[in-house]
């Protein structure tokens, strides 16, 4: 047999791994003859990784996860899912490094089994402490698809979390993080979705001003150590940064860095860029403001010369623009909002000129007017890639709450959002290129109730603040699942979580990018002849 057929066997092996499933058969003469190629399947993935920053360090917080996996078609058979605190995993790479424990003459193990507990210590006869035990369980550990489940948090010592779901449980894994600060630096509502591994983010929006108090949280999953860099850009370019360079991020451990021991110079408005040298890492900022509470500022998408930011709520005061061109190239952009009505110009904020390597900062005051709506920018000439995001507040003077929209991925196949409950939670959906259909679907309740399903157009240029359709009967917090019927046109949603406390507007907004429930796998066509040549 020769290199030729044996290379074309071990691809089809391969193909047959990916797929779960591979047919012989004759190949269709009608696709040939049409020239057709054949478009990619989308099957559920089998696995997903997902990493949850520390929460807070106040003694005050209250903190809420919340997992939730779609219902997934093809996705069958058995699956696990849980959360765990990421020290706990380097405690058990350490002891599988470390050994199985001491051993007799003829290789038995001792006594000293190897074990220890939740400080260390080896544990005996391999029995394990109460301490041990705790540690060990998972905080979150959901069991079916279609079903939130909940797990709570008291106080400053929660840990950053490592998630990994397998099976029917991975297509779309969904686990939002929702912290409650009663008083003090950051007080109000902080949330983030916890998301997946990667090796370079962006945060426009930061600040190293005196009132803010802003971290850059680095969550390491894996066996080994990470290797970070922190750039930091404000208006007048790079900071010097040297702490920035070369931080190391050991084996499943997670590392706040404090962005104001970056640099010396304050600044209001500033970019962080964080590159991955080695390995791989969760990333996201902190920001926390002395008298307008705080938010998690999530990376924005990919520079890109047109953005989409979404959901800014109607009541919204005031709306800072934070907008960086990474590739040292002047950006020129047409800011317009995609109102209820429409797109709408704000007046005399028409564009905004970004400054190649420099954050440009632009208050677009109360822009909403009462509307709710998302801020597309894109190119008045030439296309430069950009990063951007947006703070907003809301309240009175006293008694205001800030939140962060950064610039979005588009929902793709299927978004989802968890974590919602019967009152204080908002959807919107934008479709800014032209009209889409959307199905939204509100899963059963944590504690009860039935899922429920419509579907919604959204008119070409416009943000739809959608009434969510509650699950009949709902119990507890539910999740939404996001799906576009219409071919081809980008749609991009958001989800406001909202709760008054005291007369303070607390709340906290996150965007919703494709879920990455289903993976595109190319369909092939036999060839046979090609063991002929």
């Amino acid at each position: 047999m020769n290199r030729t057929t044996l290379s074309l066997i071990a691809g089809a092996t391969a193909l047959a791994a990916v797929t779960g499933f591979a047919v012989l058969s004759a190949p269709d003469p009608t696709a040939a003859e049409d020239g057709v190629e054949a478009a990619a399947a989308h099957l559920p993935v089998e696995r997903t990784s997902l990493l949850c920053p520390t929460p807070s360090t106040s003694d005050l917080a209250e903190t809420t996860y919340t997992s939730f996996t779609p219902v997934t078609k093809g996705a069958e058979g058995e699956g696990r899912a849980e959360l765990r605190s990421a020290v706990e995993g380097r405690s058990a790479a350490e002891d599988a490094k470390d050994g199985e424990g001491e051993k007799d003459a003829d290789g038995e193990e001792t006594a000293e089994d190897g074990e220890k507990d939740a400080d260390g210590e080896k544990v005996t006869d391999g029995e394990k402490t109460e301490k041990t035990e705790k540690a060990e369980k998972p905080v979150l550990e959901p069991k079916e698809p279609g079903k939130p489940v909940v797990a709570d948090v008291s106080g400053g010592e929660g840990p950053a979390l490592v998630g990994t779901a397998e099976g029917r449980l991975a297509p779309g894994w969904t686990v939002q993080q929702t912290t409650e600060v009663a008083a003090g630096t950051g007080r109000g509502l902080q949330g983030v979705n916890c998301a997946p591994p990667d090796t370079e983010f962006w945060f426009p929006g930061a600040s190293t001003a005196l009132e803010r108090t802003d971290y850059v949280h680095l969550t390491n999953p894996d066996d080994s150590a990470a290797v970070v860099d922190i750039e930091v850009y404000g208006e007048d370019g790079a900071l010097e940064t040297e702490a920035g360079e070369g931080i190391t991020v050991q084996p499943h451990s997670a590392e706040p860095v404090l962005l104001s021991t970056l640099t010396d110079e304050q600044q209001t408005n500033v970019t962080v860029h964080v590159i991955v040298r080695s390995g791989r890492i969760g990333a996201a900022v902190q920001a926390l403001d002395a008298t307008l509470g705080g938010d998690w500022l999530a990376a924005s998408a990919d520079p890109a010369g047109s953005l989409v930011l979404p959901g800014i709520p109607e009541d919204a005061i005031a709306v800072r623009l934070v907008a960086f061109s990474p590739g040292g190239v002047d950006a020129d952009l047409k800011v317009r909002l995609a109102s209820p009505s429409g797109l709408i110009t704000p007046a005399g904020n028409e564009t905004v000129h970004v400054k190649g390597g420099r954050t440009t900062a632009v208050e677009l005051g109360d822009v909403m007017r009462g509307e709710a709506g998302s801020l597309v920018l894109t190119p008045t000439d030439r296309s430069v890639p950009v990063v951007a995001a947006v703070r907003v507040l809301r309240g009175k003077d006293g008694n205001q709450e800030s939140a962060f929209v950064p610039a979005a991925r588009p929902v793709g196949l299927r978004a989802t959002a968890a974590g919602n409950t019967a009152k204080g939670s908002t959807l919107a959906v934008t479709a800014p290129e032209g009209a889409a259909k959307v199905k939204v679907t509100a899963s059963a309740g944590s504690e009860g109730g039935d899922p429920v399903s419509e579907t919604y157009t959204i008119k070409a240029g416009t943000t739809q603040h959608i009434e969510l359709p509650a699950p009949d009967g709902v119990k507890g917090t539910y999740a939404l699942t996001i799906e576009p019927e219409s071919d081809g046109t980008p749609v991009y949603a958001s989800r406001t979580l909202a709760v008054t406390d005291d007369g303070l507007p607390a709340f906290t907004v996150q965007t919703l990018p494709d879920d990455r429930g289903l993976v595109a796998v190319p369909k092939a066509e036999e060839n046979l002849s090609v063991l002929q040549k």
